[in-house]
């Protein structure tokens, strides 16, 4: 019985070794990663007087470097409309249809771009709005116009709030702890959302991540939203009955003031 036990033991303790070199190597490639981030909110939720809201990223690098963050939203396709004057009217005479064009789209950095990262770099990831809406195929239009479709379509998405004009600034907190603000305006497009940060070293991407953030709608906002989409028909019979109802009242009380 006491040999049973001893060995008993023995086992616990090998067991309980293990299991605490484990974590000593789980610490260590965790603190041996370049980059580690995150975001203080998962979930950015439209409710009824949604105003837009800010999300904290925050995270910190292994060593001294430049950090930029991206937020992109659900791809779409947009079609851009040309108007011109024809006999004395204004009409749609001609379109334009963008592919996989991110619903939203904002950037941050710790430094200016062009300084962080050449030209290639920036391609290659994206990194800046002139890099981030696709271009036309020459099958579509030719260079120079397929240029004028592409700043139309960015001023159209920058009045709109989608576009941020000015890349946000990523503040260090000492040389290895950053955080930065993220705003969400107030007509944010729904969908899931990828947060990147890159480390960035040399003109060279040393360290990147990705974080999941999901806009959606919430409460009674949702439920007219989704109850409009699955039953237009019913949904437009129950406006014009409101509007009729509300014009009704309306016109009674001024007949009777």
């Amino acid at each position: 019985m006491r040999r049973a036990r001893i060995i008993g033991a023995v086992a616990a303790g090998l067991a309980a070794g293990l299991l605490t070199l484990s974590a000593l190597q789980v610490a260590r490639v965790a603190f041996a990663a370049p980059l580690v981030a995150d975001i203080s909110d998962h979930l950015v939720a439209i409710t009824t007087g949604f105003a837009g809201t800010d999300v904290l990223l925050f995270g910190a690098v292994e060593e001294k470097g430049d950090v930029v963050v991206m937020v992109r939203g659900p791809r779409e396709a947009i079609t851009m409309y040309r108007k011109s004057r024809v006999a004395g009217i204004w009409i749609n005479t001609a379109s334009m249809t963008f592919e996989q064009v991110p619903s939203f789209y904002a950037i941050a950095a710790s430094a200016p771009l062009e300084d962080i990262a050449g030209e290639s770099l920036r391609r290659r990831h994206e990194l800046g709005v002139e890099y981030a809406l696709p271009s036309l195929p020459l099958a579509k239009a030719s260079r120079n116009i397929a240029r004028e479709w592409k700043a139309a379509l960015l001023r159209n998405l920058q009045r709109q709030a989608l576009y941020p004009r000015q890349v946000g600034r990523v503040n260090f907190l000492g040389n290895q702890l950053f955080r930065t603000r993220l705003f969400f305006p107030a007509n944010v497009p729904t969908g899931n959302y990828q947060v990147e940060t890159y480390f960035i070293r040399d003109q060279r991407v040393i360290g990147a991540q990705t974080t999941p953030l999901a806009v959606s709608k919430l409460g009674m906002e949702a439920d007219i939203f989704d109850f409009a989409h699955h039953y237009a028909p019913y949904y437009g019979l129950i406006a014009v009955a409101v509007a009729l109802v509300a014009g009704w009242i309306a016109h009674a009380v001024f007949r009777r003031g």
